[in-house]
């Protein structure tokens, strides 16, 4: 997307919110991570561009209707929806403007990080951030299973871009043994990380399928039969490696004993995006939402349509 159709973007999505939504101009400036004056100018150029007509005509309305929409039904206290027409650029893009306006905050705060394909695809479009005041922490390892730095593991790439200070976590996504397990995760540096996490303000997370294409695997971490044992438990989605089934309850015992990450932070003190698209991965999707496993959702017009659906 050119830097005139990203201004046209954003002033369209200025104009829904005074428009259609009745926000006022603090209010959207709150929500676009803008200042106020911002927020005016925005609404100003959307009307000056003849987007505002009886109707926002613009692409980007219906994913602002959208988006509110999935916020109602889940409950959700953050929803960004990327149009359909590229929505592996338009979601990634998405999350990089706002992983970028959370670091651009001037308090102090810790910001929690997962791993996977759209989070690294988001990371790429980041510009540099003068950003020292805050902290980045891993939730997951950092570690493949050949030993090697995991492909997808996105903080080492993160911390080229920004000042803020970065905490890796030394471990695998997912340990070989549960006593391997117990045992780094025992260890009193990866407590501090995990008790870390669990204090950021907001957590950036990819929602993976467990199925024939799952990342778990393709990645080298489960192994056919583990994978087996999960989707027959009623495993349909993982996020930093935790197994859930359609009503976002982790699984019990199999891989998940064996799962180094940290835990998901806890919804009630950090805001947890997930960023994820792909009709694929609706059931992974709608289970991390029906189990409440993250209170905010990144994905495309195609994939929120199919969320909504009944």
């Amino acid at each position: 997307m050119s830097n005139q159709g990203r201004k046209l973007e954003q002033a369209a999505k200025a104009a829904w919110l005074s428009h259609v939504a009745g926000k006022t101009q603090d209010e959207i400036a709150g929500i676009m991570g803008v200042s106020r004056q911002t927020a005016q100018r925005l609404v100003a150029q959307a009307m000056a561009e003849g987007i505002v007509k009886i109707r926002i005509d613009h692409p980007f309305a219906h994913c602002m209707d959208l988006a509110e929409a999935l916020r109602r039904r889940w409950r959700l206290a953050f929803c960004e929806v990327a149009p359909a027409d590229a929505p592996e650029a338009g979601v990634a893009l998405m999350l990089a403007d706002t992983i970028e306006q959370w670091l651009r905050r001037p308090e102090p705060m810790t910001m929690a990080i997962g791993t996977g394909r759209t989070l690294r695809a988001a990371i790429a479009q980041l510009p540099h951030i003068d950003c020292p005041q805050h902290r980045i922490v891993s939730l997951t390892g950092n570690i493949a299973p050949d030993g090697s730095t995991a492909y997808y593991n996105v903080l080492f790439t993160l911390s080229d871009l920004v000042t803020a200070r970065s905490f890796p976590m030394p471990l695998p996504v997912i340990a070989p043994t549960v006593h391997e397990r117990q045992a780094v995760n025992g260890q009193p540096s990866i407590q501090r990380l995990i008790r870390m996490s669990s204090d950021a303000a907001v957590a950036f997370l990819g929602i993976g399928t467990v199925g024939a294409a799952a990342p778990l695997m393709l990645d080298g971490f489960l192994s056919q039969p583990d994978l087996d044992a999960l989707v027959a438990a009623g495993a349909v989605g993982e996020i930093t490696g935790w197994a859930y089934d359609a009503q976002g309850r982790l699984i019990e015992g199999l891989s998940n004993d064996r799962v180094a990450s940290a835990p998901i932070p806890p919804r009630a003190s950090t805001l947890v995006i997930g960023a994820a698209h792909g009709l694929d991965k609706l059931p992974a999707i709608r289970g991390a939402l029906q189990g409440g496993l993250v209170s905010g959702l990144i994905t495309d017009a195609a994939t929120a349509a199919g969320l909504l659906q009944d």
